[in-house]
């Protein structure tokens, strides 16, 4: 399987042969699945304080009943605040939880570590596909050749005016271009400073990131990874498959070492 690379001016330079990763059958299910052991990492636990609620002088009737009153737990006091109402207990005005969050409860999902590398491989074969890359959004009309593959010197740059042109060049600013159009949220998300959401655009996977990264970081949407740190959670965004990526030379070489069980048994067939 091979695919055309350009320069960082958008000139093809010629051909190349595509790792292996690239023939792993496309499984959404599966990219899925992984997302969402992925995204569970980043929770915080979170509970309540033992006493929330309860910190309270307030007592039942005694006896609890021949009152004529609730036997529910009602505020002591000489007078005035909050004596006489209910308190202390779940389901009243300033009461407790009934059941509260626990610090204990498992919140990390688990996954094989199998199934995550065929995920990882699964995602990054799909991005040789322009009709899922479409299907997710992405502006790619004046594109040709997928995966696009750019030559090393892009990893150079660290001026957002270069990156800028380079994403000219290879047609890839109207992807870009799209997030602005976005409208401000209204209701509690813009009151809470969440008035505006970035999408996702470019996807770039590096060999090394700490150059590029700098440039990229004026441009609404555009991203930069390095394989050793490339993940599910880039390549397919809210587990949606799958993300217009833009890998360079030395990256490709990166991937080829990824192995796989799935990657051996192809191997052996072929």
């Amino acid at each position: 399987m091979k695919t055309t690379t350009f320069s960082i001016s958008g000139a093809k330079e010629g051909d190349i042969e595509l790792p292996l990763v690239f023939s792993t059958p496309f499984r959404p299910e599966l990219i899925h699945k992984a997302y969402t052991n992925l995204n569970s990492h980043k929770f915080q636990p979170q509970g309540r304080h033992p006493t929330a609620g309860m910190d309270v002088v307030a007592r039942s009737n005694d006896p609890p009943t021949g009152q004529g009153q609730s036997r529910i737990a009602k505020m002591r006091g000489g007078g005035g605040g909050r004596q006489g109402q209910a308190g202390g207990v779940a389901s009243v005005r300033g009461g407790r939880q009934a059941h509260p969050p626990i610090v204990d409860k498992v919140i990390h999902k688990k996954l094989n570590k199998k199934e995550n590398k065929l995920a990882l491989c699964s995602a990054i074969a799909a991005t040789a596909s322009k009709k899922l890359v479409e299907s997710r959004g992405h502006k790619v009309d004046k594109i040709e050749s997928f995966p696009i593959v750019v030559s090393d010197e892009i990893e150079s740059i660290t001026k957002a005016t270069e990156i800028s042109k380079a994403l000219e060049s290879l047609k890839l600013m109207d992807d870009v271009n799209r997030l602005e159009a976005r409208k401000a949220r209204s209701g509690k998300s813009s009151l809470r400073g969440r008035s505006k959401k970035v999408g996702k655009s470019v996807l770039f996977v590096t060999k090394d990131s700490s150059k590029i990264s700098k440039a990229c970081g004026t441009l609404p949407g555009v991203e930069v990874k390095a394989v050793k740190d490339l993940s599910v959670l880039d390549l397919a965004p809210g587990s949606d498959p799958i993300r217009l990526t833009v890998y360079t030379k030395s990256a490709l070489d990166e991937i080829a070492k990824i192995k796989s069980t799935h990657l051996e048994v192809m191997v052996k067939v072929q």
